[in-house]
């Protein structure tokens, strides 16, 4: 057996739980891309809360500068929301 060429293919993930895992703001997956971004991927990051819960980079921020800006809470749990480190 020779092989004469050969392409290899990639996939990634955001490693953010389950495959099919959705942003609970916008409910999109989090390999996917996000209301206000332009592409998946690197302008689009997954970030955690301490509480646990995850949400595209974008989504969470709009969702704190809104009517949470003052005491931010997590729009899964209502729990105070901290960025995990």
């Amino acid at each position: 057996l020779n092989v004469k060429t050969w392409h290899g293919v990639g996939a990634w993930t955001w490693g953010a739980g389950d495959v099919g895992d959705v942003c609970g703001i916008c409910r999109i997956a989090f390999d996917g891309c996000p209301p206000d971004a332009k592409f998946p991927g690197d302008d689009s990051p997954v970030v955690w809360g301490k509480c646990g819960h995850a949400f595209h980079l974008q989504c969470i921020t709009k969702w704190l500068s809104g009517a949470n800006a003052e005491a931010p809470r997590c729009p899964i749990c209502r729990g105070a929301w901290e960025f995990k480190e």
